[in-house]
C-alpha cells in the first residue's frame, strides 16, 4: 500500500512553473518589450552577418564561413530560451509539460556545447592563418572546414542525451517551482524528491571536461598566436593580426566566464538571482553583442554589409 501511495506522488508532477522574473505585471509587460526588442535585434544583426557571409564572395573563406555558421548558431541558441521567457512575462500560469522543459534542456545545453567546440574551431583557424600563413590554404580547405564544423555540430548533441535521461528518470513528487527562466540541471536537480549525487557527479564531471578541455585549447592557440604576432616587425602587421584576434577573444572571455560561473558545478549553491543574470549573459546578452563585436571591428564584414544594404535600398526603391 505505501509503494502505491510513494508510486503515487511520484508521478504526480506533469508540469514545471518557470517563475522567470517575478514582479508586478507592469513590469513583467516592461521586460516583456525589453527582452522582445533584444531578440530581434539579436536576430536581425546575426541573421545580417549570415546573410553578408552568402551573398558576397570575397567573404567565402574558412573564416568568414565559421564566422557565419557562429552567427547562425546564436540564432539557434537564442531560440532556444528567449521565445518561451517572452511567452511567460505574458502568461499568468508559466506553466511548460514535462516534456517541453526537457527538451528546452536538450537543446539549450546542446548549442551551448556546439558554441563551445565552435570556438575553439575559430581560434585554430586563427592560429593557421597567423603562425602558419604559408600551410593555411592547404590545410583549412573549404572541404576541412565543412567537416570540422559538422563534427562540432554532431559531437555536440550527441553529449547531453545521457545525463538528460538520468534526471528524467529522478522523481519529481512536488513542488514543480523552477525559480529561473530556463529548465537547467540545477533547479532540476533540487527538485527531485530523492537524492542523486551521481547524476550530479556526471552533470559536474561532463561539463567541466568540455569547458575546460576547449577553454584551454583556446588559451594555446591564442598564446602561439601572440607570440607569433609579437615578432612581426611591422607595427601595421600586428595590429591588423590583433584586430583580428580581438574580437574573438571578447566573444570567448565573456561566453567562457559566465558558463565557468554556471556549470562547473551546477548545484554549487548560487543564488537564484544570481543563476539569472548569468545564463542572461551568455544566453541572450552574447548573441546580441556579437554582430556589433565582429562587424564593427572587421573592415571586410562592414564592407558587405554595407552593400547589402546598399542592393536594398535600390530593390525598394524600384
Amino acid at each position: 500500500m505505501s509503494e502505491a501511495m510513494n508510486a503515487s506522488r511520484v508521478n504526480r508532477v506533469t508540469e514545471f512553473i518557470l517563475l522567470s522574473f517575478p514582479c508586478s505585471r507592469e513590469v513583467q509587460v516592461f521586460l516583456f518589450v525589453l527582452f522582445f526588442v533584444s531578440y530581434i535585434l539579436t536576430l536581425m544583426g546575426n541573421g545580417a552577418i549570415v546573410c553578408a557571409v552568402k551573398l558576397d564572395h570575397r567573404l567565402h573563406t574558412p573564416m568568414y564561413n565559421l564566422l557565419a555558421n557562429f552567427s547562425f548558431l546564436e540564432i539557434c541558441y537564442i531560440n532556444t530560451t528567449v521565445p518561451n521567457m517572452l511567452r511567460n512575462f505574458l502568461s499568468k500560469t508559466k506553466t511548460t509539460s514535462f516534456t517541453a522543459c526537457f527538451l528546452q534542456f536538450y537543446f539549450f545545453f546542446s548549442m551551448g556545447i556546439t558554441e563551445t567546440f565552435l570556438l575553439p574551431l575559430m581560434a585554430f583557424d586563427r592560429y593557421l592563418a597567423i603562425c602558419r600563413p604559408l600551410r593555411y590554404p592547404t590545410i583549412m580547405s573549404s572541404h576541412l572546414c565543412v567537416n570540422l564544423v559538422v563534427l562540432c555540430w554532431v559531437t555536440a548533441f550527441l553529449c547531453y542525451p545521457v545525463p538528460i535521461y538520468l534526471i528524467t528518470q529522478l522523481p519529481f513528487c512536488g513542488p514543480n517551482t523552477i525559480d529561473h527562466f530556463v529548465c537547467d540541471p540545477g533547479p532540476l536537480l533540487a527538485l527531485s524528491c530523492t537524492p542523486a549525487p551521481g547524476t550530479e557527479l556526471c552533470c559536474s564531471i561532463l561539463s567541466s571536461l568540455i569547458i575546460f578541455v576547449t577553454f584551454f585549447f583556446v588559451l594555446g592557440s591564442y598564446t602561439l598566436v601572440l607570440r607569433a604576432v609579437l615578432r612581426v616587425p611591422s607595427a601595421a602587421g600586428r595590429r591588423k593580426a590583433f584586430s583580428t584576434c580581438g574580437s574573438h577573444l571578447a566573444v570567448v572571455s565573456l561566453f567562457y566566464g559566465t558558463i565557468m560561473v554556471m556549470y562547473i558545478s551546477p548545484t554549487s549553491g548560487n543564488a537564484a538571482g544570481i543563476q539569472k543574470i548569468v545564463t542572461l549573459l551568455y544566453s541572450s546578452v552574447t548573441p546580441l553583442v556579437n554582430p556589433l563585436i565582429y562587424s564593427l571591428r572587421n573592415k571586410d564584414m562592414k564592407a558587405a554589409l554595407r552593400k547589402i544594404q546598399m542592393c536594398t535600398k535600390i530593390s525598394q526603391s524600384k
